[in-house]
């Protein structure tokens, strides 16, 4: 197969390490989230700390999303092939999710004496579960893969349309851009003609439903690649988060919050590329947080795992421990995590997008306009579960039974 070239480099290649530092910030609050759902925490006094503190951190998808969209459309390579980008792409999440698909499944039937779905188990190795509006089916097997199974479809669809992009008029970006947050309140009126389950999958699984915040992404970088974008600092953007974050949490409906902190996402992530790119430093670019990010794909695609095993076999999944073994185990669960994604990312996850990708290609010089070195960005994947806080019983992960069964 052939394809034309897909992208057109501005400029010599920059790192954006900012933004690898921020992945790590909404890894956290989606890991605070989990430890809220599954009623880690029994003490109600410590447990409402924890609501409060993460209720909306499942919202941390609409930041990897948009985040996703943002890095892919900055580093886009000149001249590169549609075959390469989606090898390359291919080589970055599969390792990982193979490992932890098989890890799983395998504990699910040896430890738990689970039965195997051999549907589910058939469509999350092939990433289509978030395809699948049955109830159980995308958020079954490893349950926060289902966000990969959106990330495949935005990867799949970028070669396609970056040729527009790059041609596309400086209004038409800024109106996917605002329009963005709107379409996501718009999904939300008449969802009481759908099903609790089918309403849940199309607004918050549905990998079209969910393109919204990668084009969203899309449109801000190559603004920011053109020298068009017009934000706030990183200062006053991280303010503006955080006001959001706060206010949204206290007295926005869910359908209001989403497109919110959508809008905030992408401040703060157009603020830190700029940043970057004009090298002013940022507390996001130090070496821990630098290296927080860089794990933080393993760390998404472990951590429920963990919890979940862990509880079950301490007869505690869903009912939480007393006192303060709550919050200690949740601190466990987080280092538990953190080192065995460390682990999955030094021997898994990097050798393996190395060996699999595509040879690498020399860039050619520089051409056209953009600010200065906007080439290459942070890596790694976004992911998280999201969905809004008002609906957050509707969301299975708290018990994989359901989903490997």
């Amino acid at each position: 197969m052939t394809s034309a070239p897909t992208v057109t480099s501005p400029g010599p290649p920059a790192r954006l390490p900012s933004l690898t530092g921020l992945r790590w910030i909404a890894a956290l609050l989606v890991f605070g989230y989990h430890v809220g759902t599954m009623r880690i925490v029994a003490e109600p006094d410590y447990q409402a700390v924890v609501d409060w503190t993460f209720s909306l951190g499942l919202s941390g998808v609409e930041f990897f999303f948009i985040l996703s969209g943002f890095v892919l459309v900055w580093s886009a390579r000149d001249g590169d092939r549609r075959r390469d980008f989606w090898r390359r792409r291919i080589a970055k999440i599969y390792p990982n999710h193979l490992l932890m698909w098989a890890v799983v499944l395998a504990t699910g039937v040896w430890v738990f004496a689970d039965p195997v779905n051999l549907r589910a188990a058939v469509e999350n190795l092939f990433l289509l579960q978030a395809w699948d509006p049955t109830p159980g089916y995308f958020y079954s097997v490893n349950s926060v893969s289902w966000s990969l199974s959106c990330e495949l479809f935005f990867y799949f669809c970028l070669p396609f349309a970056l040729p527009l992009i790059r041609r596309a008029r400086p209004g038409a970006l800024w109106a996917v851009v605002v329009a963005v947050p709107l379409l996501i309140v718009a999904l939300w009126p008449g969802q009481h003609l759908l099903p609790t389950e089918s309403t849940w999958w199309f607004t918050q699984v549905f990998p079209v439903t969910r393109s919204l915040e990668f084009w969203m992404g899309v449109a801000a970088a190559e603004l920011l690649r053109r020298g068009l974008w017009r934000g706030p600092g990183l200062t006053a953007a991280s303010v503006i988060f955080v006001v959001t974050w706060v206010v949204a949490a206290q007295w926005i409906p869910a359908q209001l919050w989403a497109a919110l902190l959508a809008a905030a996402y992408v401040l703060v992530i157009a603020a830190a590329a700029d940043a970057d790119v004009r090298g002013v430093r940022t507390p996001w670019r130090s070496r821990p947080m630098v290296w927080l990010g860089e794990v933080s794909f393993a760390f998404y695609l472990v951590h429920v795992f963990v919890m979940v095993t862990v509880l079950r076999l301490a007869g505690r999944l869903g009912v939480g421990l007393p006192g303060w073994w709550g919050p200690l185990a949740a601190l466990g669960f987080l280092a538990v995590g953190l080192g065995l994604a460390a682990l999955l990312h030094r021997w898994v996850e990097m050798p393996l997008t190395r060996r699999l990708g595509p040879p690498r290609r020399p860039r050619p010089p520089a051409t056209g306009p953009g600010p200065a070195a906007p080439a290459a960005a942070a890596s790694g994947e976004p992911t998280a579960v999201p969905g809004p806080r008002r609906a957050r019983e509707h969301v299975p992960v708290a018990d994989p039974r359901r989903t490997v069964a």
